[in-house]
């Protein structure tokens, strides 16, 4: 057989860069990026056909020490894709001085467990546009320390430097296999996902502090016509404070989310979008296990 095919799970902690860099490797925007930590809350495949490979990319939560029911099942998550992957992609944020010796009990046995494992590792050492060239050659002594058999590449996401190499080495590593999706799919997510994801995006640009971080946005209604997309969609909060400034004064704030929010996604779905947003409270939902297993599949 000489088609390939196989799961490359990427894992490192929040802010590393993972989402940028599955962006970057698809030359598709499927993850939503923003600044803040802790964006990505699901699992997302993103997958790469050409005549002879599939790549399944999977977007994973940032690794991080959880303090309440949801990052418990984003963790949840990162444990999952320990368990299924051809290829571990580590990345690694090349201008955090702890990034590869601190971050919590969850951090450390995530890596002990890559370090023990036969499935081939690849560490993407991210942001060295940010480094002078003898700091990244200080920085990748010591990942070879701690992973002596791994490919090992210093990279940058953001601008798609070294990307196509470490693309190449991933293919490399694939092992033989008949697809496992269509050859046509992008992901294994629909529309109504990525409606979602985008507008909440716009929320985490938008807000601050721990606003961003108590929404979730459910798509209510989503309607295909031959020349305009309808979405309804419901912003949850967990306080009527928190759904005071989302709205903002005379509505201002969420008529400018919305507004961004709407451009993306007919950049998106390129096509016209007629969007319609309503805030809603939901006491506590980040708590709410029987709800969280609902909305985070």
């Amino acid at each position: 057989m000489d088609h390939k095919a196989g799961y490359v799970n990427i894992i490192g902690k929040p802010n590393a860069g993972k989402s940028t860099l599955m962006n970057a490797l698809l030359g598709e925007r499927l993850s939503i990026v923003t600044p803040k930590a802790q964006t990505t809350r699901h699992r997302i495949l993103g997958i790469y056909n050409d005549d002879n490979h599939q790549v399944i990319f999977s977007d994973s939560p940032g690794i991080i020490e959880p303090s309440y029911k949801l990052q418990e099942k984003m963790m949840e998550q990162v444990q999952e894709s320990l368990t299924d992957a051809d290829v571990f992609l580590l990345v690694l944020d090349a201008t955090d001085p702890n990034a590869l010796t601190l971050g919590g009990d969850a951090f450390l046995s995530i890596i002990s467990q890559m370090q023990k494992t036969d499935v081939p590792v690849v560490v993407a050492i991210n942001k060295i546009d940010n480094l002078s060239q003898d700091a990244v050659q200080v920085y990748g002594t010591k990942v070879r320390a701690l992973f002596p058999k791994a490919e090992i590449l210093a990279i940058s996401a953001l601008h798609q430097f070294n990307t196509f190499e470490l693309f190449q080495t991933i293919l490399s590593l694939l092992p033989e296999h008949e697809p496992y999706f269509d050859k046509e799919d992008l992901s294994d997510r629909n529309l109504r996902f990525f409606a979602s994801e985008i507008i909440r995006e716009k929320i985490f640009e938008n807000y601050s502090q721990e606003i961003p971080y108590s929404t979730h946005v459910t798509i209510q209604s989503f309607k295909e016509e031959p020349n305009i997309s309808r979405i309804d969609a419901e912003i949850w909060v967990e306080k009527e404070s928190q759904k005071a400034i989302i709205i903002g004064k005379n509505g201002k704030a969420l008529k400018k989310t919305g507004t961004q929010a709407r451009l993306a996604l007919e950049k998106f779905l390129n096509q016209k979008v007629f969007l319609s947003l309503n805030v809603k409270v939901k006491p506590d939902w980040r708590k709410n296990e029987s709800l969280l297993n609902k909305i985070l599949i």
